[in-house]
């Protein structure tokens, strides 16, 4: 199992974390609000003008962006040769339709399956400069609060090559970060589609779980060292319970995701979801640990497994992790049919 340092750190961040149009990887210019007119040339000799053209928009590039941690990025020109230092990243890099400008990822790559052959330069523990470097990468996306070493990031920048911090702490801040990803890239109408179609599945479920009982649930991320991990006060994940239908029970702390097994008794959960699951966590082993016979969870084998993966992954996928949390919160709830999100690969 990868170390719940860089497990938690993005998205719980969110390892949260978040559809697409299509993979061409042609060069994209972005629309900005700078724009040029061009008129109909037969328009002062026509009886009745026709209306004039759209508009064409002005370059983006070069452009300032500002990441996450408050840095100003500069890039020249709409990168062609991306690398992606978080799975979440690049999900929402094939997403939005430029999957095929990505030229290498991380060794967590699983989705979409194309990302999975991408070259790893980066292991939950490193990242290897020189070989981000040596295939000409000019841009790279990275994950911050440690998710990515900051001495790499700081190295990568030194060489020249513009590197974009993300993390995001909440469902607010995935969004903001999809749209970045978008504006970096020269694709930001595509990342405002993407969006959209997020926040709405998001206020789908939000407002099928309004008004519903709220269980107490204890969202376990890793329990193998001996150490209980759950979600920390106002985390992301914290916030995902909470919209999915679920009081969550938290750690005490905004920067802690360790729980003591007395709190969580006190706590009492009277749900336990199992993102460990893939792991192969499993109800009997929850129901057979000392001390947790007491849990009301427990008694009533209310101890279901999730898939971790896209409830705290930050990327696209996030509406369809927030579906399941509710399903597994609330097992008879009815969701209205899921809209795709745009745009499509």
């Amino acid at each position: 199992m990868p170390s719940l340092s860089r497990t938690l750190a993005f998205p719980l961040s969110f390892v949260l974390a978040i559809g697409a149009c299509s993979s061409s990887g042609a060069a994209s210019v972005a629309p900005t609000s700078s724009t040029v007119a061009v008129a109909s040339p037969s328009a002062a000799l026509a009886p009745n003008p026709t209306p004039p053209l759209t508009p064409v928009p002005a370059p983006a590039f070069p452009t300032t962006l500002t990441d996450d941690e408050g840095t100003a990025v500069t890039i020249p020109v709409a990168p062609q040769r991306i690398v992606s230092l978080t799975p979440a990243s690049t999900e929402i890099l094939f997403g939005l339709g430029a999957g095929s400008r990505v030229i290498a990822g991380t060794e967590a790559d699983d989705y979409p399956p194309a990302a999975d052959a991408l070259p790893d330069v980066a292991t939950y523990e490193a990242v290897d400069v020189e070989k981000i470097v040596g295939i000409e990468a000019d841009l790279v996306i990275a994950g911050g609060n440690f998710f990515n070493p900051p001495e790499a990031i700081a190295r990568l920048r030194e060489l020249g090559i513009p590197v974009l911090v993300l993390y995001a702490p909440d469902i607010a801040g995935v969004l903001a970060d999809v749209e970045l990803i978008g504006d970096a890239i020269g694709l930001p109408d595509a990342a405002g589609e993407m969006t959209a179609a997020m926040q709405a599945g998001f206020d789908d479920v939000a407002s099928a779980t309004a008004g519903l009982d709220r269980p107490r649930t204890f969202y376990e991320l890793d329990v193998s060292t001996g150490t209980i991990y759950t979600v920390a006060d106002e985390s992301f994940s914290a916030e995902m319970v909470s919209l999915a239908g679920g009081d969550p029970i938290t750690t005490g702390s905004t920067t802690d995701y360790a729980i003591p097994l007395e709190r969580l008794i006190v706590a009492d959960p009277e749900l336990i979801l199992l993102g460990d699951a893939a792991y192969q966590v499993t109800a009997a082993q929850v129901k057979d640990r000392t001390g947790w016979d007491v849990m009301t969870a427990v008694r009533n084998d209310a101890i279901r497994p999730v898939n971790d993966i896209i409830i705290t992954r930050p990327g696209p996928r996030l509406v369809e992790g927030l579906r399941e949390l509710a399903l597994a919160i609330h097992p008879d709830l009815v969701l209205p049919s899921a809209a795709p999100i745009p745009p499509l690969p």
